[in-house]
């Protein structure tokens, strides 16, 4: 069994990353590994001194570029990244030119910044890292610690919108929100998708901790679009919302999901917004939690716009912009018969929401589970979460050095599924092509194979890495 697309490299995503661009400029390919290279020098996203000041100092020498474009800011702990690609389609449908910046990237680094509804050309990154990196070296020359790769990023962001230029903003908040480095940018529109338990080394083991951090995007005066929380969560949410006298709109009151129904390569939505009821929606991306995460999006931009009971938006611009909508990487069918299943889910509210979905709208004769994950998430609880709907599971590793080792991902699976029903592939496209085999496998030879499903998971950059075994392209 041969997996289509090219192996993946295990011990160096940056030279996977090159690859998916060897059908741009050889020039540009190179340039793209050497900017990479010197920002890989740079502290990592896993390592975080919380502190905004470099981040200031930078945008103050590029003339604040963050300011030149109204912002809606997208914090939370789960939905991000879909609700952020949502918020795009639909300022862009409606007629703006948008810039969008998120993280973590599923294949390639120029994904995190989007323009037009692309990621930015390999050209354009480098032209964008080279424009502010003289700006980037007086700001280390001047901190004890130098700019994060994180932080850096941000700032071609900024600039590459401002350049572009942009007529809106949408910026995916890196981790944690009072500190983050997108939080130099005051949007007038935070989105606060629902909160749980992650990154607990930086963010702490309490939820009305993490909630509060988070709540640290809600800046003077603007509009919180507010997802579902649990009380805990959403006590500091509301209390930051009266300190700085902004105003709030909460999922479940002012907008929500009315109804909801499967339909063939989505489902389709009845939503509650600000500015009324909007029929016939159609989504092409599966599962409850991405009705909710449309809902939330369609606020947003309804707040944007200054939206109300009494002005709603084109009613077919809205299901347009929706049913363009391409979320990679959640719940993406990459291959059908046995149909294969990537989902970026890295947190066990992640994995139960793939669970949920995967339950509730496939009808799988059997599930397999390839799941690859970071030593420093809750592999035990993702593992849990996905144990009900998995048959049997294909532990393996990313390329990533923070992937957790096979065997010790494999010993905490057997706890929960038992060892018959665990298998171990270190590579990858190994385990893939083994889940493969598993589905394929039956004992009665009029079964048909089309009924098996495999789902990829675990984290994105086995999400990532998946979707380039199976020849997809960043996007």
């Amino acid at each position: 069994m041969t997996v289509s697309g090219a192996a993946v490299e295990r011990d160096d995503r940056t030279w996977r990353e090159s690859e998916l661009v060897a059908d741009s400029e050889p020039g540009n390919l190179q340039e793209l590994r050497v900017v990479e290279s010197e920002l890989n020098e740079r502290w990592p996203e896993t390592k975080i001194e919380p502190t905004l000041d470099r981040i200031r100092a930078l945008t103050d020498l590029l003339a604040e570029p963050q300011r030149g474009y109204p912002v809606v800011h997208v914090g939370g702990t789960n939905g991000k990244s879909s609700t952020a690609r949502m918020v795009d389609a639909l300022l862009s449908r409606i007629g703006l030119r948008v810039g969008r910046y998120s993280s973590p990237h599923l294949q390639l680094v120029t994904e995190r910044i989007s323009i037009d509804g692309a990621p930015i050309s390999p050209a354009g990154y480098v032209e964008a890292y080279r424009d502010i990196a003289p700006y980037v070296s007086i700001v280390d020359s001047n901190s004890e610690v130098p700019m994060s790769k994180f932080e850096v990023l941000t700032g071609m962001a900024f600039a590459a919108f401002a350049e572009a230029p942009v007529e809106a903003a949408v910026l995916e908040v890196g981790l944690g929100g009072g500190w983050d480095a997108t939080n130099v940018a005051d949007a007038q529109v935070a989105v606060l998708c629902p909160i749980s338990l992650d990154h607990a080394e930086y963010l702490g083991n309490d939820v009305a901790g993490i909630a509060e951090e988070k709540a640290g995007i809600i800046k003077e005066g603007s509009v919180v679009v507010l997802a579902s929380q649990t009380p805990e969560a959403q006590e500091p949410i509301l209390r930051r919302v009266a300190e700085v006298d902004a105003t709030v709109a909460r999922a479940g009151h002012e907008f929500g999901v009315l109804e909801r129904s499967v339909a063939v390569g989505g489902q389709m939505l009845r939503l509650q917004g600000l500015g009324g009821v909007y029929e016939d929606v159609f989504l092409p991306v599966h599962g409850e939690h991405q009705a909710h995460n449309a809902a939330l999006a369609l606020a947003a931009v309804e707040a944007f716009f200054g939206a109300g009971s009494e002005r709603q938006l084109d009613i077919e611009q809205v299901r347009d912009a929706f049913a363009e909508v391409i979320t990679p990487g959640r719940l993406e069918r990459v291959r059908s018969a046995p149909s294969v299943l990537v989902d970026a889910a890295h947190n066990p509210h992640g994995a139960r929401a793939l669970a949920d979905a995967v339950s509730s709208e496939f009808s799988f004769r059997r599930l397999i589970g390839v799941v690859g994950v970071m030593a420093d998430k809750d592999a035990r609880g993702i593992l849990a979460e996905l144990e009900p709907v998995v048959e049997e599971l294909v532990v393996t590793r990313n390329s990533a050095p923070r992937s957790m080792d096979p065997d010790d991902l494999a010993a905490l699976a057997e706890e929960l599924f038992g060892r018959d029903r665990v298998h171990t592939e270190p590579r990858l496209d190994d385990a893939v092509a083994s889940a493969i085999s598993l589905a394929e496998h039956t004992t009665d030879p009029s079964e048909s194979i089309s009924g098996a499903g495999i789902v990829i998971t675990g984290s994105v950059v086995t999400a990532g890495e998946a979707r380039a075994l199976f020849g997809k392209e960043p996007t």
